[in-house]
């Protein structure tokens, strides 16, 4: 069944972003870490990091740093360091890793999920500085973990080694200490004050750091030695951000996202491609795009109820609320010090209906001049659906593949959108 007559028409485009990518996974991980491990580890209990964002071949990544310490006769095994994700319960935080090919039996070493954590000492501002008992307990430390662009603070240090052992290690107790602290101190003296009393106190082994580029690919592996990780990381975030994804125009009227999730981003959508970074539903700051609603679709299955982040969307299918946690999406954002990632949009039964009043939203225009983009999710943007607004523009841009023409969208007999995005 065709769109009503008061919805515009839409068009697909295809963006293309730079792609590195390392072909040869095991070998590349062996090669980095023989270059940054230098002392005997033989008989030396090695904890490696792995959380719970989805990281592309981190079940790969994960048993090639295990094969590693085997080979050097070390005795690894894996912590969750995911904060409070998992529901911020032992058993749920290892369902998370489960979830993403990590367990017992695809790694051939023990996982040890637990939520308990070590006092190690008080930071220089005064706060404690907390650390999950089994790695504390280890020989040494493995810190693993992608570098990428936070979705709520900027800087030379975003999300990567240095937040890993702070909001990661820390678990829940350290991650709703940290949070609470950032707002008394900025993110980035936080993280290099917990990060090196954690590298000095904890037996950091090395860092190994998780490059992607746009199509969540693996771009690049790279071994930092634990005293260089303050300097190196910055230099890799810069790295990544060269090859990052962005919407193709920088202003619509709404956004139709496909799903949302904690495997997406953090905050379910990376408030870094929607322009909602600095404030949730509007663009401040110098913040890009600039994108007046907001309306999700559905959560994605590996997300497991956590809804976090929709509180940044305006308009929602009754399917989220329907799917949701409310327990895990609370928990997780009041550890994160962002409540408001929690508070519920104006849900709908249907897209259809959703979709008539996002356009009634865009003000007085007819809808032939609406601007509006739907997105599978923030991860993939390498083919987008564009109103027929920007047809012209698109068709001007040398960056842009316009794949066809403006067409009506479609819906089925309960008035939800007939899917036009290729698989991810």
């Amino acid at each position: 069944m065709n769109s009503p007559a008061d919805l515009p028409k839409f068009f697909r485009v295809r963006q293309h972003f730079p792609r590195p990518q390392v072909t040869q996974l095991r070998e590349a991980v062996h090669g980095e870490l023989e270059r940054v491990c230098r002392s005997k580890l033989s008989g030396r209990r090695v904890a490696i990091t792995v959380g719970s964002r989805g990281v592309a071949n981190i079940a790969e990544i994960t048993k090639a740093c295990v094969d590693y310490l085997r080979e050097r006769e070390a005795i690894p095994f894996i912590v969750p360091a995911m904060g409070s994700h998992g529901g911020a319960t032992a058993e749920g935080q290892a369902r998370v890793l489960e979830t993403l090919g990590v367990s017992e039996d695809s790694m051939g070493c023990p996982v040890a999920s637990s939520m308990d954590v070590d006092l190690i000492c008080q930071a220089k501002e005064g706060f404690p500085v907390y650390i999950d008992r089994q790695a504390a307990a280890a020989d040494d430390v493995l810190v693993v973990n992608r570098i990428k662009q936070h979705t709520r603070f900027g800087g030379q240090i975003e999300s990567g080694l240095m937040k890993m052992m702070l909001i990661g290690l820390g678990k829940q107790r350290g991650a709703e200490v940290y949070h609470r602290v950032i707002c008394n101190y900025s993110f980035d003296q936080v993280v290099r004050s917990v990060a090196a009393e954690v590298i000095a106190r904890c037996n950091v082994l090395a860092g190994l750091a998780i490059l992607e580029n746009a199509y969540e690919e693996t771009a690049q592996v790279v071994g930092v030695e634990p005293e260089q990780i303050e300097t190196t990381e910055p230099e890799l975030l810069q790295q990544v951000k060269s090859w990052m994804p962005q919407l193709p125009f920088s202003k619509a009227d709404f956004l139709i996202v496909d799903h949302i999730g904690k495997n997406i981003s953090g905050t379910g959508m990376d408030t870094n491609i929607i322009g909602r970074k600095k404030n949730d539903h509007a663009a401040i700051d110098g913040d890009q795009p600039d994108i007046h609603h907001i309306y999700v679709r559905s959560l994605t299955e590996a997300t497991q109820g956590n809804a976090s982040g929709i509180g940044m969307a305006e308009l929602c299918h009754q399917r989220v609320i329907e799917a949701m946690d409310p327990r895990a999406t609370r928990m997780n954002c009041i550890t994160a010090g962002h409540v408001t990632g929690a508070m519920l949009p104006i849900d709908f039964a249907h897209d259809r209906l959703a979709l008539e009043t996002a356009v009634q939203l865009s003000g007085w225009l007819p809808p032939d001049q609406v601007a509006a983009m739907w997105i599978q999710d923030t991860l993939h943007l390498q083919e987008i659906e564009c109103s027929e607004v920007f047809f012209d523009a698109a068709r001007g841009d040398s960056q842009l593949e316009v794949v066809d023409r403006p067409r009506p969208l479609e819906f089925d007999a309960a008035g939800n959108l007939v899917d036009r995005h290729q698989p991810g």
